[in-house]
């Protein structure tokens, strides 16, 4: 009886299963630990989830979240400060604020309009500058034309005399140039020799000198001027052209558009002679 007995509670104990451990499936983690003597399921369950098992990953995104999450609140904050500090002013300290404002902003237009002017006034003085510069050049262009420094072109007229007898004498070419004066040329060259104001002429031995410098027939005028004005100068009656005739020269005037007076003098500073303008 007895082994029988036994053999029963042997069998007995064959067939109750061992304790299983479940196993989670596929990615989910740790396994749920194996149950401990007189522990509840609770207690296990409390026993799985602490202490907390992260991965890198996991830390990392939780980094991130937290420092977006921290910039968002400061800024929020820093906004809701200054207009907090708006909001809360009294109304005397909003007006004083308004009338700073609308001072900086009226300084600041005074400021730019001050600036303007300065600009204009520069640009109005590099303007004048440049004219007075311009006037300046173009003035010592005319003093060089009239004083024979610099070479000049313009309409006009040219004049040959042949003195096939020798007969033109200093006298009548100086009447020519005198008349040419008169009717309003502004540069005139003789055979290479340029015509200024203090241009003399002189016989010398079956030939004329001007200003030392000897010329021979034909003689051949460049004049510089109004070609409707020179040339009728010349032959009005018993004028320059009708007294070479009794001579028994023969004075050709030309008009043309254009006459180049290239004949130049030496500049000469005056000895006495200074400029009275302070």
């Amino acid at each position: 009886m007895s082994d029988h007995g036994e053999h029963g509670r042997h069998s007995l104990r064959a067939e109750l299963p061992a304790e299983v451990v479940p196993t989670p499936p596929d990615g989910a983690g740790e396994p749920v630990p194996p149950a401990r003597n007189g522990e509840t399921g609770r207690q296990r369950l409390v026993r799985g989830l602490w202490p907390p098992r992260v991965t890198r990953a996991q830390l990392i995104v939780a980094l991130l979240l937290f420092g977006l999450g921290f910039g968002l609140a400061v800024q929020v904050a820093s906004n809701s400060d200054g207009d907090s500090a708006l909001r809360g002013a009294r109304q005397e300290d909003l007006v004083r604020i308004l009338d700073e404002l609308d001072d900086r902003t009226q300084r600041l237009e005074d400021e730019k309009q001050g600036l303007e002017k300065q600009r204009d006034e520069l640009e109005n003085s590099s303007d004048q500058a440049e004219e007075a510069r311009k006037q300046t050049i173009e003035k010592e262009r005319q003093l060089g034309v009239l004083a024979g420094t610099v070479a000049a072109q313009g309409p006009g007229i040219t004049m040959s005399i042949q003195d096939p007898e020798g007969a033109v004498e200093a006298d009548m070419l100086l009447d020519a140039i005198q008349e040419l004066r008169a009717a309003g040329a502004e540069a005139i060259q003789v055979n290479g020799v340029r015509v200024v104001a203090g241009t003399y002429l002189t016989d010398a031995s079956d030939a004329v000198s001007v200003d030392g410098n000897q010329i021979d027939a034909p003689y051949r005028f460049k004049v510089i001027g109004k070609p409707q004005d020179l040339e009728p100068a010349l032959n009005i009656p018993g004028g320059v052209v009708q007294t070479l005739e009794k001579e028994q020269a023969t004075a050709t005037v030309e008009r043309s558009s254009k006459i180049i007076v290239d004949a130049l003098r030496a500049a000469e500073r005056p000895d006495y002679a200074r400029s009275s303008s302070r």
